[in-house]
């Protein structure tokens, strides 16, 4: 029966204070504002790059699935040669689908891109071989490498053609991409620490004086610490919500001209949102980023009140 009291009394003291730091805020409502702005300022560029990583993603799997490889099968190979070759290359395991392209088609394509149909029609024969395109089923350059070396054995393939080097300098980029979103993600989370920090400082300060009577009649440290911890946590909270806030002003201010832009080339792209999970995650970062400030901050003031 006294654990559930002492319980209860804990819960109520939580209560009051997270109601009572909120009214202090209130209270104090451009100070306040602007702690919070300077929060979700931090919090907008990492979290902008959190989303550019996103998408980067999904062009990332669309690089795996136009991950191919081009056969160029020996000049003059029969119908039923090419057929066997077909069936051949089907069987790899490592081979998830095939297309072929017949030297008409081929022929047919470069003149349509070239705009040279009347100077290529003089021509006595068609030059361009057979070839088929293969999509593996692992897009990895190892395993491409490996499949062309086969593919290149193999009897009535001329030339297997594989061009892995702008894959891999986009990966390498989409790393560079996500070892900068961390840093850089790490190095404003210490900038809302230390605004957060400095903001409580000053508040314990102010209440110096308040804070040596409990401490007088034998209130522990953790009992000092609980409504500063509960400002740090709403400062975190209203700093996330403004910085959700700013990214979804500043992706409907950009959504029209990058739909624009795609279009221009023939493409389809919509900038990405934070959606709920995104915005569940922003919101308890900065929560919990106001909170540990709050938390190294007093902590360590705290240490050096002594009660006169």
């Amino acid at each position: 029966m006294r654990a559930q009291g002492q319980w209860q009394a804990w819960l109520r003291h939580h209560r009051a204070m997270c109601v009572d730091s909120l009214r202090r805020l209130v209270r104090q409502p451009v100070g306040s504002l602007l702690t919070m702005l300077a929060i979700a300022i931090a919090l907008v560029l990492p979290s902008a790059l959190w989303l550019s990583l996103d998408s980067a993603k999904l062009v990332d799997a669309e690089l795996d699935a136009s991950a191919t490889l081009t056969a160029y099968l020996d000049k003059g190979v029969s119908e039923s040669e090419t057929g066997r070759i077909l069936e051949a290359l089907e069987a790899q395991s490592e081979v998830a689908a095939t297309e072929l392209i017949t030297a008409e088609q081929g022929m047919a394509e470069f003149q349509q891109s070239l705009g040279l149909d009347d100077a290529l029609a003089r021509l006595d024969e068609n030059p361009l071989p057979a070839a088929v395109v293969i999509s593996p089923t692992t897009p990895s350059p190892e395993a491409m490498a490996a499949l062309s070396e086969r593919l290149s054995a193999m009897s009535g393939v001329a030339e297997v053609r594989l061009d892995l080097a702008w894959i891999e300098r986009l990966r390498q980029l989409a790393e560079l991409g996500r070892r900068l979103t961390l840093a850089l993600g790490v190095l404003f989370g210490l900038g809302v620490l230390l605004v957060v920090g400095n903001t409580i400082r000053l508040a314990v300060e102010n209440r110096r004086k308040e804070i040596e009577v409990v401490t007088l009649i034998g209130a522990t440290h953790a009992f000092v610490r609980r409504p500063f911890l509960y400002s740090g946590a709403w400062y975190g909270l209203g700093g996330g919500l403004l910085a959700w806030g700013l990214l979804t002003l500043g992706s409907d201010w950009l959504a029209a001209p990058v739909a624009s832009l795609a279009a221009s080339y023939g493409a389809h792209y919509q900038l990405p949102t934070l959606g709920l999970v995104g915005s569940t995650t922003l919101l308890t970062c900065s929560t919990l980023l106001g909170w540990l400030g709050a938390w190294i901050a007093v902590s360590r003031h705290l240490a050096g009140i002594k009660p006169r």
